[in-house]
């Protein structure tokens, strides 16, 4: 015990002093016009990490591990109050923070939990999503469930309110937490994306195609803001089984996750020359497949299925930045905060025989995507909106949008080794979020060579996720197979 804790102090060593000299400066600034929105009663946000160990977690190690991280950032270890002084606005106040208050380790029915140790998981977390945080602490929790499931050994459960801080902010903070297994002195390494945007690889095209691919981005963006405001306002999305019946979105969720080989989706990268994760059609169209490939499916016409894809407008930074950034205080200094926007991705739903064809369509559309502004603009607008006109205008028109569509989806770059949690190995990261309302929203999320696919649904309307989960693992199958015999037996070096 004293050895594994003594590991733990050199896992988590850090520069709490620069942080401790910043806390104080934190008190008293109000919350960012997200964060007020994510308080807002039908928009009521949380972000979900679900962490698979591979040993059995020790909660002493943990503790100590947090208390000299994760509480030393100013969002950890302050709640909101409303500021009397300023109407019914809220802000941030430090508060002392007891770990007894924050890490919950529950008690085991031994029965429920041999049984069916995955769906005994599973139950626990979505129980998770009708407990609110108590306002009156910092506004996260971390649950201990030493139960061996068929991918972990055990499970950490993050919860944490969307208003700390936005998905790519709070996975990056969880991440420099942890260290690499093979050497628990080194930060994770994520991979950084070096492929010039659009915008660069015009400006070393010439002056025309400066011009072509500037107007292009004028009329993309208008074009996309007229489909917001008309989503906003009429627009809506064809009733679909997966299309959320109600704009509430404080329902219970439920969350299941699958993993798939990362070297599968880089395989069709490469023979097709694209940017990893650029797969928004990989929805389980495909599983006419499944039998001969004669077979098709039904599917009625004009289906009008689009996706509210959630856009990171922070600058990308190195791991080793962001733990140096997180030593620094406030996020008025550096940044921390809600620094998101969305954009609106339509999906096709149709029956082909090459299932290629899917991902060449979902490829020019995202492509057409980045000649875009649209998630800037709806991430300035939500500011302008709340600061002028409410929170409450601005809960109702992201609820208008997201309701008028029919799923989320996202996707994050994580590390490319193994890494440890407090001295604890990692086998999978599913970090999810919950509070809209989408009867479905869907994040990828990579680590090592694999991807960790997770599903946030609706029961009601998606009592069996893992169906969905299949068809998602099918298609990947499909196009994987499709690459194969079209490319790789032709070229084995695409391999």
């Amino acid at each position: 015990m004293a050895g594994e804790i003594r590991t733990a102090e050199v896992v988590v060593a850090a520069d709490i002093k620069a942080i401790d000299k910043e806390k104080s400066s934190f008190t008293g600034y109000a919350l960012s016009p997200a964060a007020r929105l994510f308080h807002s009663p039908k928009f009521n946000c949380y972000i979900v990490a679900i962490m698979g160990c591979k040993t059995k977690i020790n909660p002493a190690v943990v503790k100590l591990g947090l208390e000299r991280t994760l509480i030393k950032h100013p969002r950890f270890s302050s709640k909101p109050v409303v500021d009397g002084c300023k109407g019914r606005k809220m802000k941030w106040e430090q508060t002392e923070v007891n770990l007894d208050d924050h890490i919950i380790i529950p008690n085991l029915d031994d029965g429920d939990v041999v049984e069916s140790p995955d769906k005994f998981v599973e139950d626990y977390v979505s129980h998770l999503t009708t407990l609110p945080l108590d306002l009156n602490k910092p506004l996260w929790e971390l649950h201990l469930l030493n139960v061996k499931t068929s991918d972990a050994e055990a499970v950490g459960v993050f919860k944490i309110h969307h208003s700390i801080g936005d998905g790519a902010s709070l996975v990056s903070l969880l991440l420099a937490c942890t260290r690499k297994s093979s050497d628990t002195e080194e930060l994770p390494t994520v991979p950084m994306n070096n492929k010039p945007s659009p915008g660069a690889a015009a400006l070393s095209g010439g002056v025309f195609l400066l011009i072509w691919t500037l107007l292009k981005l004028i009329w993309n963006t208008l074009v996309d803001l007229f489909l917001f405001a008309a989503t906003m306002l009429f627009l809506k999305d064809t009733k679909t089984p997966i299309k959320a019946l109600t704009v509430e979105g404080q329902q219970l969720r439920r969350f299941v996750h699958r993993t798939v080989s990362l070297d599968d989706i880089k395989l069709v990268k490469n023979a097709l020359n694209m940017k990893l994760i650029d797969f928004p059609d990989l929805t389980g169209e495909d599983q006419q497949h499944r039998g001969t490939e004669s077979q098709k499916l039904d599917i009625p016409r004009n289906i009008r299925l689009r996706a509210s894809v959630l856009v990171n407008l922070r600058p990308t930074t190195g791991i080793q930045d962001l733990a140096d950034l997180m030593a620094k205080g406030p996020k008025e200094k550096w940044g921390w905060g809600n620094w998101i926007g969305y954009l609106m991705l339509p999906l096709t739903i149709s029956s082909q025989d090459d299932p290629l064809e899917h991902v060449r369509r979902g490829k020019s559309i995202i492509d057409r995507k980045k000649l875009s502004l649209e998630p800037v603009f709806t991430c300035l607008g939500a500011r302008v909106v709340i600061q002028t006109l409410g929170v409450k205008v601005a809960s109702w028109i992201a609820n208008r949008v997201l309701f008028n569509t029919t799923l989320a989806f996202s996707n994050m770059a994580g590390p490319v080794e193994e890494i440890s949690f407090y001295g604890h190995p990692l086998s999978y990261l599913a970090p999810t979020v919950y509070g809209h309302p989408h009867a479905l929203t869907i994040h990828f999320q990579s680590y090592c060579n694999t991807i960790t696919i997770s599903l946030a649904v609706d029961p009601g309307l998606i009592p069996d996720p893992h169906v969905l989960c299949d068809d998602l693992e099918d298609s990947l199958k499909a196009i994987k197979e499709a690459v194969v015999q079209k490319f790789v037996q032709k070229d084995p070096g695409i391999v």
